[in-house]
């Protein structure tokens, strides 16, 4: 119980709050409109400069904070099945859940560095073990996916900073930092100068201007209520209508902004192959494969319809990650006995006026994954993002997604086009936000 009753210190509980205000500080400055290069330069530095001195007991409390301050959201989606009084629970789970890793994470440096106290004179290298062990970990991190949930990326914190979000900028940071700490000299932290990014200039081109990137304000209750589909549906056609009228060449719509089987749906598949004889369209709906449902972006060109079926589904939203007896289990309880969405095993490229493009919809636009090479051996050039963030708006989910697009963009060098659901659209070029 002494052991326990330590982890609630005042100064640890505070100390791990603090720094974890300070490696969150850049997804509530974007959200708020005042990310600076400079100041999230600053604030990811001393994030990790007090997060590497840190005991466990303070990494577990920056961890539980991080859980908090980065994914509070998820538990929002809890109101929409009914369980408003979840949320604390759910909040408290993840919470938990993360302030676990980050625990385990120093707690394995810790007890490596005391197991060579007695074979290691100089205590300096002891420390410089405990160091070298807890950045690792942090190195790390990223590769870890509870549930298949890959948001957490420690290197994120640099996406608007003057460093790169390479695994080696990382590391070079990391090795900074801990060699300053280390012998107790900031001077060494010059090396962090190595991980140094130039600011790639913006893109603009013609086909930015030639596309229709729609940004719709449906809730999650107005959009599977059937009653009022005919006037959601009539506002879809007027948008395409419009962007035929304003001479643009393809339009994009969010992810299941038709709410039905599409594929079942022949009044809509005619009225929307009728307008794509002026104009190219891409839009979310259900596709009923069988029995099987699926996440699907619908691609409508003059005389062609192709579907492409989502890959990467959203753990606990559209598929159980947990064993078939308990996955049954709380589909029977949660969710009325829904049964999982069923995920495609190809990632799909799709062209359109001779353009190529990486089919993402929503949580799969934020994996690994969806950027791997096509058959000729090249990242995406270009990815269309169709998303629904009205399961956990209001927060500041789209603004965390938007960070792990730009991530993304930067790494791959991919041009991003995104339309959302309640929240605002975007394209992303080499990390900037080129439209909002």
């Amino acid at each position: 119980m002494n052991k326990i009753r330590q982890y609630f210190s005042t100064l640890e509980i505070t100390r791990g709050l603090g720094i974890a205000l300070l490696g969150s500080s850049f997804i509530y400055l974007n959200h708020w409109g005042f990310s600076y290069p400079f100041l999230n330069t600053i604030l990811a530095l001393c994030s990790l400069f007090f997060l590497l001195q840190a005991n466990q007991k303070v990494w577990f409390w920056y961890g539980v904070f991080i859980g908090i301050f980065w994914f509070w959201w998820i538990a929002l989606a809890l109101k929409h099945y009914g369980y408003t009084w979840g949320f604390p629970v759910g909040l408290f789970l993840i919470a938990f859940g993360y302030g676990i890793i980050f625990w385990i994470l120093a707690w394995t440096a810790e007890k490596a560095s005391q197991y060579f106290v007695g074979s290691v004179e100089s205590r300096s290298t002891v420390t410089l073990l405990s160091l070298t062990l807890k950045a690792l970990g942090l190195l790390g991190l990223s590769y870890l996916h509870p549930f298949g949930f890959d948001w957490l990326k420690p290197e994120l914190i640099f996406i608007e900073s003057y460093f790169g979000i390479e695994k080696w900028q990382f590391g070079l940071i990391l090795v900074a930092i801990s060699l300053s700490i280390w012998r107790g000299n900031l001077l060494l932290l010059a090396i962090v100068l190595f991980a140094y990014q130039p600011t790639m200039h913006k893109h603009t081109t013609d086909i930015y201007h030639k596309i229709a990137l729609v940004s719709t304000h449906t809730s999650v209750e107005q959009k599977w209520d059937k009653s009022l589909h005919p006037q959601q549906f009539k506002a879809i056609f007027a948008m395409i209508d419009q962007a035929i009228a304003q001479q643009k060449s393809l339009i994009i719509l969010p992810e299941s902004v038709f709410p039905v089987f599409l594929n079942h749906s022949q009044n809509l598949i005619d009225e929307l192959q009728k307008r794509a004889q002026y104009i190219n369209i891409i839009v979310g709906a259900l596709y009923a494969d069988g029995q099987t449902p699926r996440n699907s972006t619908y691609i409508f060109t003059k005389g062609t319809i192709t579907v492409a079926n989502k890959v990467i589904l959203v753990p606990f939203g559209e598929s159980n990650p947990l064993p078939d007896f308990l996955s049954k289990w709380i589909n029977k309880v949660f969710y009325d006995g829904a049964i999982d969405y069923q995920a495609s095993s190809d990632v799909i490229d799709y062209t359109v006026d001779g353009v190529s493009y990486r089919n993402a919809i929503c949580f799969e636009a934020t994996s690994e994954k969806l950027y791997s090479k096509d058959k000729n051996g090249n990242y995406p050039k270009n990815m269309i993002v169709l998303s629904n963030d009205g399961w956990f708006t209001p927060s500041i989910e789209p603004t965390l997604q938007k960070l792990l697009l730009q991530y993304y963009s930067k790494k791959y060098g991919t041009t991003i086009y995104h339309s959302v659901n309640m929240s605002e659209s975007y394209i992303i070029d080499h990390a900037h936000v080129l439209k909002e």
